[in-house]
C-alpha cells in the first residue's frame, strides 16, 4: 500500500502584466511560502498609471521575495512601493540585473521628484500638491534588500521551491526563471530577447515547463527583416541634406547602447560621415558602466567599447543639453526615454519637434497611450510640460532594432520543450497581440492557453 498523495494548492495572482505591456507582477501563494516574480510600474494609459497609486491587494508582508527577470522599469519600478506597504524580504537578480535596477529607480525618483516640482511650479497639474510616485530616499531604502545570484544554478528557497535563472537576451543581466514547485515546473519567460543580437548572446531556452507564463508583446507580428542601417543611413542624409536633427528616442539601457554601436560601425566602414552624435541620457550613461562592469554577458570587447564611447559625446549635464540645442548644422542626437515619457529627449522636442528640418526616429515598442505611441500614430500636436506643440518633424519608427522577439521567434524559443505544458499563460502584451499568439500556439501545437484579466487569480492544484 502506497501513503496516500499530499495535496498542495497554489494561488497565482496576476497583479499587472495583464491584457498590458507594462507593471508585470505575478504572486505565487503556495503553502511554505509567498513569492512576487517581478515588481513593474504600469505605464502609457492613463487608467493604468493610476493603478501605480493603488496598494496591491495582498498581504505585501507575507511577500518572502521578489525574484526579477530584468531590470527594465516596467519589471522593477513598483519596488520602492512595494517597500512602502511592508515589504522586508530578498529582492534576488543576477548582478547586472541589480545594477540596472539600482540606476533605473534612482533615475526614476529624480524625474519624479522633478516632475512634481514642476507640476506644483506651472500648476499643471490637478493635485495640490503634486507629490513625486517615490522619491530618491525611498529608491535608496529599497536597494538594502538586493541579492545577486549567479545564473544557472538552482537555488533553494523552501523545502518544496527552488528557483533558476537563465540569461534571455532582450538587455544586460536578463534572464528567465524557473520555479520547481511540489515536483512541477512553472516557467516565468520574462522579456524574451532576439535570436540575432548586435550586442547579446541568443536566449537560452526552456526545456520543460508544466506551467508556461508567456510575453506576448509582439505575439500579433513578425519584425522587418530589412538591415537597420540603411533606413539609419537614409535618415543620416536627410538631416546632412536639411542641416537638421535626428532626434532617436531611446530606452536607457540596451537601445541606446546598440545605437552608439550601430553608428559608430557605419562612421568605421564610411557609410556615414562624421556628423556629430551626442548621447543625452544620465542613465544610459551609468548603463555604460554597467556593460564595462560585466564583460561576460555581453559581445562587446573592452577595445570596441572605449573606441564607440570616443567616437560619440556623452552630455553629461543639462546645460550641455542646451548646448547641444543651439548648436549649429547637422547632428544626431540619442536622448532617453524610449516611449518619449519623460527624459531628457521632451527638451529636445520640445524645441525641435515644430521644424520641418526635424527627423524623429522611434526605435522600439510605443506602449497604449505613450507620447511615442501618439507620434507613431501620426498626431499633429502633443503635449509637452503642459503646453501642445506642432508636430512638424517627420515620424519614422525602426521595429528590426526591437529587443523583443517576435511571433516566430516566440515559437523557436519553446522549441526545446519536451512536452506541452498543462496550462500557458500570455501576459505582457496587449489584449491584441495576447489573442493572435493564443490562436497560433492552439492551431499550431494544440496547447491549452489562458489570457488571464488583470488582478485575476488562479488556483492550481499539485500533489508531491
Amino acid at each position: 500500500m502506497h501513503p496516500p498523495t499530499e495535496k498542495h494548492r497554489l494561488k497565482i495572482h496576476f497583479l499587472g502584466g495583464a491584457k498590458t505591456v507594462t507593471g508585470s507582477k505575478f504572486l505565487i501563494e503556495t503553502p511554505e511560502i509567498h513569492i512576487l516574480i517581478d515588481c513593474g510600474m504600469f505605464q502609457g494609459l492613463k487608467e493604468l498609471r493610476e493603478r501605480n497609486w493603488v496598494d496591491l491587494p495582498v498581504d505585501v508582508s507575507a511577500i518572502a521575495m521578489v525574484l526579477v527577470t530584468h531590470g527594465h522599469l516596467d519589471h522593477t519600478g513598483y519596488l520602492p512601493r512595494l517597500v512602502q506597504q511592508g515589504f522586508k524580504g530578498t529582492i534576488m537578480g543576477t548582478a547586472p540585473t541589480l545594477e540596472i535596477t539600482r540606476i533605473i529607480l534612482e533615475d526614476s525618483a529624480r524625474i519624479h521628484e522633478e516632475d512634481a516640482e514642476r507640476a506644483n511650479e506651472e500648476h499643471f497639474t490637478k493635485h495640490h500638491p503634486a507629490k513625486p510616485f517615490y522619491n530618491q530616499k525611498e529608491a535608496a531604502a529599497t536597494l538594502r534588500f538586493f541579492k545577486p545570484i549567479e545564473e544557472g544554478s538552482w537555488i533553494r528557497l523552501s523545502q518544496h521551491v527552488k528557483c533558476r535563472f537563465q540569461p534571455v537576451g532582450h538587455i544586460i543581466g536578463a534572464t528567465f526563471i524557473e520555479l520547481e514547485m511540489y515536483g512541477k515546473r512553472f516557467v516565468f519567460s520574462g522579456d524574451v530577447g532576439r535570436p540575432i543580437d548586435y550586442l547579446l548572446a541568443p536566449p537560452e531556452r526552456p526545456l520543460r515547463a508544466d506551467y508556461l507564463f508567456l510575453e506576448s508583446t509582439y505575439g500579433d507580428r513578425l519584425h522587418e527583416e530589412d538591415p537597420p542601417e540603411d533606413k539609419i543611413i537614409a535618415l543620416v542624409n536627410k538631416v546632412i541634406e536639411s542641416r537638421g536633427t535626428l532626434i532617436i528616442p531611446s530606452f536607457a539601457v540596451e537601445r541606446l547602447q546598440t545605437l552608439m554601436y550601430i553608428l559608430w560601425k557605419l562612421y568605421q566602414k564610411n557609410r556615414i560621415p562624421n556628423i556629430p552624435i551626442y548621447v543625452d541620457s544620465p542613465m544610459g550613461n551609468n548603463v555604460l558602466a554597467v556593460f564595462e562592469q560585466f564583460p561576460k554577458w555581453h559581445k562587446l570587447s573592452l577595445q570596441e567599447y572605449e573606441a564607440m564611447c570616443d567616437h560619440i559625446n556623452i552630455v553629461t549635464s543639462y546645460k550641455e543639453t542646451w548646448e547641444v540645442i543651439d548648436k549649429q548644422g547637422p547632428k544626431i542626437v540619442i536622448a532617453g526615454s524610449g516611449m518619449v515619457t519623460g527624459g531628457r529627449v521632451l527638451t529636445y522636442l520640445k524645441q525641435m519637434i515644430d521644424m520641418e528640418s526635424t527627423q524623429l526616429l522611434l526605435v522600439g515598442y510605443q506602449a497604449e497611450g505613450t507620447r511615442g505611441r501618439h507620434l507613431q500614430e501620426g498626431v499633429h500636436e502633443v503635449k509637452l510640460y503642459g503646453k501642445y506643440v506642432p508636430v512638424k518633424a517627420q515620424v519614422h519608427q525602426l521595429m528590426s532594432l526591437s529587443a523583443h522577439a517576435d511571433q516566430r521567434e516566440l515559437l523557436d524559443w519553446l522549441g526545446y520543450l519536451d512536452t506541452a505544458p498543462h496550462m500557458t499563460y500570455l501576459v505582457h502584451g496587449e489584449a491584441a497581440a495576447a489573442d493572435a499568439l493564443r490562436v497560433k500556439l492552439q492551431t499550431e501545437k494544440k496547447w491549452r492557453i489562458h489570457i488571464p484579466e488583470l488582478n485575476e487569480v488562479v488556483s492550481v492544484e499539485l500533489s508531491t
